[in-house]
């Protein structure tokens, strides 16, 4: 076994806590309210994945919190610090200037990811929808005015219709397409050790959505390759709502969900992270095996976790709710019985935190 050593036994100043690394070969559900040390002990984690194994990681990152994930700190274990930043990182960045972009292309989606993207329903706008699918385009040389130009001189009603629904939505000034450039698709292909998709800094809500729509949709769609690796979502309620409304949702939640119950066969793990349990598509929390859990005071998400971690002794459930901050519970198949652990130090630099109170 492979260990990751993530902190000691609550109340002990010994008794190191480790998780088993081969066991990140299913799927991870990590939760804790707001204040509890949920990001930093998921750092914790995943610099341990880095450190311990050669499994490659997708990180969707809403918040910049793993954007320096690559940067140690001076008072870091020097070997540990070395390990890491040896380790083959891209960051692809909105929120920071300079560097690696996330991006892109439109050309690349499946058809029904376009029309989710432009709101097309394939009945209800029938040949809007059509004329979607004959388009064709080169990504490298592709002209935003000459493509609706060409569109309206068409002659062709659903080209006309089509040529006035993405002027209208405004999808081409998006800063998410390529233009020409690297796809966060072309990155992940490559399998290097960490991926960070900065999710934070788009302007439309709806860019980070189709940003992870369009890199999940083509980790499913070259599954066939069976080169594993570990989808980490932090914050996952922003992608994986138990009740998504905008179509580009739905089409997310829907691949999510097909991941989390075939993926694991074709090396797709997922590793969910979030406050509470109710906000996540309980068709996507019913698949996970491996529980990492900080405070939460809620009896319902307490009750929730129970019902889906049946194996959970309801006792330590409980102490949930009087953990202090960076204390946690850990079960399943990472851990050999169910574990109260207070984390470690991290070791590389932590990215936003809370906004601390003027006091003066």
């Amino acid at each position: 076994m492979q260990a990751l050593k993530i902190g000691t036994r609550v109340g002990q100043s010994t008794g190191q806590v480790e998780l088993n690394a081969s066991k990140f070969n299913r799927h991870t559900f990590w939760c804790g309210q707001s204040g509890s040390g949920k990001t930093y002990a998921l750092g914790v984690v995943l610099e341990q994945l880095i450190l311990h194994t050669q499994l490659p990681m997708l990180i969707m990152d809403p918040n910049a919190d793993f954007a320096k994930l690559g940067s140690t700190r001076p008072e870091a274990d020097p070997d540990e610090a070395q390990g890491i930043r040896n380790a083959s990182m891209h960051v692809l960045n909105t929120t920071t200037p300079g560097g690696e972009r996330l991006n892109i292309r439109f050309t690349d989606m499946s058809a029904a990811a376009k029309a989710a993207v432009l709101r097309l329903d394939p009945v209800l706008d029938a040949e809007e929808y059509n004329a979607l699918l004959h388009l064709e385009g080169e990504a490298r040389s592709f002209d935003d005015a000459e493509f609706i130009a060409n569109l309206r001189a068409s002659g062709d009603s659903g080209q006309v219709r089509l040529a006035y629904r993405i002027e209208n939505l405004q999808v081409l000034g998006w800063d998410l397409w390529s233009r020409g450039g690297t796809s966060a698709c072309d990155i992940v292909d490559a399998r290097p050790r960490v991926t960070v998709m900065d999710l934070g800094g788009f302007a439309h809500p709806e860019e980070p959505k189709v940003a992870a729509l369009g890199v999940l949709e083509h980790l499913w769609a070259t599954r066939q390759s069976r080169k594993p690796i570990l989808i980490v979502i932090d914050e996952a309620h922003n992608l994986c709502s138990p009740n998504p409304v905008t179509p580009v949702e739905k089409a997310l939640t829907e691949q999510l969900i097909q991941i989390a119950a075939e993926g694991r066969k074709f090396g797709l793990w997922l590793f969910l992270s979030t406050q509470r349990p109710t906000k996540i598509h309980p068709n996507v929390l019913s698949q996970c095996d491996n529980l990492g859990l900080m405070r939460v005071n809620s009896p319902r998400d307490l009750k929730e976790v129970g019902e889906v971690f049946g194996f959970v002794p309801t006792e330590l459930l409980e102490q949930a709710k009087d953990f202090a901050q960076g204390q946690g519970l850990f079960a399943g198949g990472f851990v050999a019985e169910p574990t109260l652990n207070q984390m470690r130090d991290r070791i590389t630099v932590e990215g936003g935190g809370d906004v601390k109170v003027p006091l003066a």
